[in-house]
């Protein structure tokens, strides 16, 4: 009885929420698999049967689940369940549909985000890490350096298209999660290496960044040609190995690494949350821990060993 109303759950986050396709796909794999237990555990209900308890029971069902191969599940993706269920009850709320209130699911304390960035000396070497005499090392070099200065996320990198950026005025336009508008701005040092990139192309192909590896497929503007972010993550993971990181990184520890160049040198925290485009300021502010330098101040005027 509840599935009919995930599937209406869901065409309302599509239409309405204008949800990614893999945020959808999420949602669906976390309702479902909710949906499951409860007409193992409880019955094949619909929304005016759920009630605290069976969502506490469900709260310690995931709690206590192991994965055969994977082991227990993280705390942050036990959150994803009940963040998804939250977010259905919402839902049936908005929609008159008689369900308990979304606010008596009880996500319980999590941790704290541990923030992967890099310092000024291992930006520096990772950077300067592609070899740029061959096509693919240019390519990762004008990669790495568009990632840390727009903080881009490597969704919206690989999305890229050569008509969208203004290489003159070193900004262009993307659309975030949620379907959110913003202008992300190059450095001079991007908009460098990225203009000498695409001037080293010798295609018509749409995508900004393209693969060099496979068959090449000219038609339909090089769609197929476009580098997917499994590929950027690869990328980024080759040269963090090649200069010995001592933490393992990916794209996104790059755009970690851009907000907190930002905060650092004195950026306020509305704007970092602008060019990030975040929704909600306390997104952004997971920054303000690592870049506190009031904090560093007072540790080094009144801690008692020098």
């Amino acid at each position: 009885m509840l599935n009919d109303y995930i599937n209406q759950f869901l065409e309302y986050c599509e239409l309405d929420k204008n949800l990614s396709p893999t945020t959808l796909k999420m949602y669906r794999y976390y309702l479902e698999t909710f949906n499951q237990w409860l007409v193992k555990n409880v019955g094949d209900v619909g929304p005016e049967k759920l009630t605290p308890d069976i969502i506490r029971s469900y709260r310690l069902y995931l709690s206590r689940y192991v994965n055969p191969v994977k082991g227990p599940l993280k705390r942050t993706t036990q959150l994803y369940f009940l963040i998804a269920v939250r977010s259905m009850l919402k839902f049936f709320a908005l929609r008159g549909i008689k369900s308990m209130p979304a606010d008596q699911v009880e996500l319980g304390k999590g941790r704290d985000r541990t923030i992967k960035f890099l310092d000024e000396e291992q930006l520096e070497r990772l950077l300067n890490s592609p070899e740029i005499s061959a096509k693919e090392g240019l390519r990762d070099k004008a990669i790495l350096e568009t990632l840390f200065s727009t903080g881009l996320r490597v969704s919206e990198l690989v999305k890229l298209n050569r008509d969208q950026i203004n290489l003159e005025r070193r900004e262009f336009g993307v659309i975030g999660k949620g379907g959110k508008a913003r202008v992300v701005f190059l450095s001079k040092t991007a908009a460098d290496w990225l203009t000498r990139y695409l001037k080293k192309r010798e295609d018509d192909f749409r995508p900004v960044f393209i693969r060099y590896s496979g068959k090449v497929i000219p038609d339909n503007n090089g769609e197929k040609m476009r580098l997917t972010a499994r590929s950027v993550e690869r990328i980024v993971d080759k040269y963090a190995k090649k200069i010995r990181l001592p933490i393992k990184i990916g794209p996104h520890a790059l755009r970690h690494s851009f907000a907190t160049d930002l905060l650092r040198h004195g950026a306020d925290i509305r704007s970092v949350q602008e060019m990030l485009g975040h929704k909600n300021i306390g997104t952004t502010q997971i920054y303000t821990h690592v870049t506190n330098k009031q904090l560093r101040d007072v540790h080094e005027a009144f801690h008692g060993r020098k």
